[in-house]
């Protein structure tokens, strides 16, 4: 167990720095000038060049990426352009709102997408898996934007039940969480059905039933811990998918989380504000990818080996 779990920490370190040296060379061979690009092109080009000077980037390139890796382990992403505060303590302020949401749609999905799709193993082309399977469909479906409208429109326009957007108490979580819950949940009822219906036809499986074990305790106890290995998998790739796709529920909540932060910094051409965002995402995204390759060992120890 220990050498499984060292080999996939130490995977993780060549990840990171291949991440940070992707996040490098596309903020540097993006078309035009960086620089031009984040104060426009009313700015004299003496200007430019002690902007371009302040943040090194008339340096050679090697230099660049060292100074850059070094300061992002050191904690330092830089100073946002727009609000002149670290991007660090942004970055962070934002992120714990897109981690708080995250939390919640996710807990929400593997909840209900694990219920609904051992509902729907137990009952296999019953009317109950046919319901699960077609309600899926349409959760995988139907585009997040498109699906928070609607809830923005019936809970906060129609029924004045909730608020349409921002943050600030419970009550704002409510709308997006069902919004990026709903894509997951169909994507994690689906898996565990798939997988839960191949395991109860296994031999073992069979075998249990033989020596009286109920068909409650052999699908819980012995089938189902079996099947949750593709699904953790998928659980892992919605979090991480939630992290760096909430762009676009977090615009039309007006939700100022990571991917507010992110479409902000963008059209504000705040060049140090967007790397700091996506070096933050990025990572997230690797340490739930290992949490995920972590809970494997736990539910079979064959991979230990």
């Amino acid at each position: 167990m220990t050498a499984y779990v060292t080999r996939r920490v130490a995977l993780v370190i060549p990840t990171l720095v291949g991440m940070l040296t992707i996040v490098f060379v596309l903020m540097r061979v993006i078309p035009g000038d960086p620089v031009r690009l984040m104060v426009g092109v009313d700015v004299d080009q003496e200007t430019v060049e002690a902007i371009r000077h302040s943040m090194g980037l008339d340096r050679p390139i090697l230099v660049q990426y060292k100074d850059y890796i070094l300061t992002i382990l050191r904690g330092d992403f830089g100073q946002s352009l727009t609000s002149r505060r670290p991007v660090a303590s942004e970055v962070a302020r934002h992120f714990r709102n897109t981690a708080k949401l995250g939390l919640i749609s996710g807990a929400l999905a593997a909840l209900i997408g694990l219920g609904l799709g051992v509902l729907a193993a137990c009952h296999r082309n019953s009317t109950a898996d046919y319901a699960t399977m077609v309600s899926a469909v349409l959760g995988i479906s139907t585009p997040s934007y498109f699906l928070g409208i609607l809830l923005i429109l019936l809970f906060a326009v129609k029924l004045h039940w909730l608020p349409a957007g921002s943050a600030g108490t419970w009550q704002h979580l409510i709308l997006p969480a069902l919004t990026l819950a709903a894509g997951s949940t169909a994507m994690i009822a689906r898996m565990t059905r798939s997988s839960l219906v191949e395991e109860l036809q296994r031999d073992y499986v069979r075998t249990a039933l033989a020596k009286g074990v109920s068909q409650r305790t052999a699908t819980l106890r012995h089938a189902l811990r079996n099947a949750l290995i593709p699904t953790v998998t998928t659980i892992g790739l919605e979090m991480g998918f939630v992290l760096g796709g909430s762009v676009l529920v977090e615009t039309v909540f007006s939700y100022p989380g990571i991917g507010w932060l992110i479409m902000a910094a963008i059209s504000q051409r705040d060049f140090p504000l967007v790397q700091g965002a996506v070096i933050v995402v990025a990572s997230a995204f690797i340490l739930i990818n290992l949490v995920t390759d972590l809970s494997y060992a736990f539910l079979d120890p064959r991979i230990r080996m």
